[in-house]
């Protein structure tokens, strides 16, 4: 149990340092703070959902060894990251 405690730990201030560096990194370049609207909101839930899918997908695969439905929830989480460049880009 004390691995996850320290998993935890480690990734909350990685995700605080990678914030402050997005807020230092657009005031040095003189561009406006970010502003949360939908679409934003929506894009970072989408990344992380399917990043955590394809994660579950290779954990299935690789520790639990349930290999084909590991296999099938990682392609899930492949589509749905895939499913980003549309949103992100737009269709053209």
């Amino acid at each position: 149990m004390e691995r996850i405690t320290q998993g935890v730990v480690v990734s909350a201030v990685g995700a605080v340092v990678l914030l402050a560096m997005l807020v230092v990194r657009r005031k040095m370049e003189g561009k406006p703070a970010v502003r949360l609207n939908g679409k934003a909101v929506a894009t970072v839930l989408l990344g992380v959902v399917g990043a955590l899918v394809l994660g579950v997908g290779m954990c299935m695969v690789m520790v639990w060894n349930m290999l084909m439905w590991g296999i099938v929830v990682g392609i899930a989480g492949i589509v749905l990251l895939i499913c980003l460049i549309p949103l992100c880009r737009g269709l053209q």
